[in-house]
């Protein structure tokens, strides 16, 4: 049987697949602390970024890396949901999943931080 967004097409299909994202972010704002946290440092990092970046290039790597975080903090989370829904038992591969996907969240934010410090140092170094 096939899945009746499946079936959709166009408009429609858009449409519905725009309700299905806005729910997934509703539902990581509501479930997930760390996401509201890195929502609202995004607030204030993406004006910074428009100020601080010198082009529209280095505007951009700013406060994209600033959104790299919320993306794969989201990812992260749909990991955590499935391995949970299968199972709420310990299990190494449970584990390993998890560890897996908070380990991208770690990368993301280093990465992020990375350009912040080097687009501050530049600023200020001058």
């Amino acid at each position: 049987m096939t899945h009746p967004q499946k079936a959709r097409g166009g408009w429609d299909r858009i449409v519905h697949a725009t309700g299905y994202s806005l729910a997934g972010l509703g539902a990581a704002w509501r479930h997930e602390s760390a996401f509201r946290q890195e929502c609202m440092l995004a607030l204030v990092l993406w004006p910074v970024a428009m100020w601080l970046g010198r082009s529209w290039v280095e505007t951009a790597l700013l406060a994209g890396s600033v959104m790299l975080v919320l993306i794969v903090e989201l990812l992260n989370s749909a990991i955590e949901a499935v391995v949970d829904r299968v199972s709420p038992d310990l299990h190494p591969l449970s584990k390993r999943a998890k560890d897996i996907g908070s380990a991208a969240v770690m990368l993301a934010i280093v990465t992020c931080a990375l350009l912040w410090v080097s687009a501050l140092w530049r600023l200020w170094s001058v």
